[in-house]
């Protein structure tokens, strides 16, 4: 495990759906992660997860998930700059969805775009 928790998190649950396992077990977790897995189950990219406090780690079930990476370095975005970065990491408009987080807590592109706040880019899935 490198530094990045998130970063890993989501490049073991893209080899888990690469591979064709429905489900993995992620060793470290984190608030931050919870979170993204929330927005995740939301949209329908992780069918459930499973937190167990005992040992730190978190049990996810893979939902309809073709992509998913951090975003390295986290890019600061106004509240207008979330367009450029949406057309560099989504494959097309209506497809995808990128995590920032803001001063009133992670939410999605399109939440952060409505609610016209900026924030700090943190992965994206699709």
């Amino acid at each position: 495990m490198a530094q990045d928790t998130v970063a890993d998190a989501l490049n073991m649950m893209r080899n888990a759906k690469k591979a064709g396992r429905e489900s993995v077990e992620i060793k470290i977790a984190s608030n931050l992660l919870i979170e993204i897995l929330k927005i995740m189950r939301q949209k329908g990219a992780v069918k459930k997860y499973k937190i167990d406090t005992k040992k730190h780690n978190v049990e996810v079930t893979l939902g309809e998930l073709m992509e998913c990476r951090a975003i390295k370095p986290r890019f600061s975005v106004s509240k207008d700059g979330v367009e450029k970065y949406r057309k560099r990491y989504l494959p097309a408009r209506n497809v995808g969805t990128m995590i920032v987080s803001t001063n009133k807590g992670l939410m999605t592109h399109e939440d952060a775009e409505e609610n016209e706040t900026g924030g700090s880019l943190i992965a994206y899935f699709y």
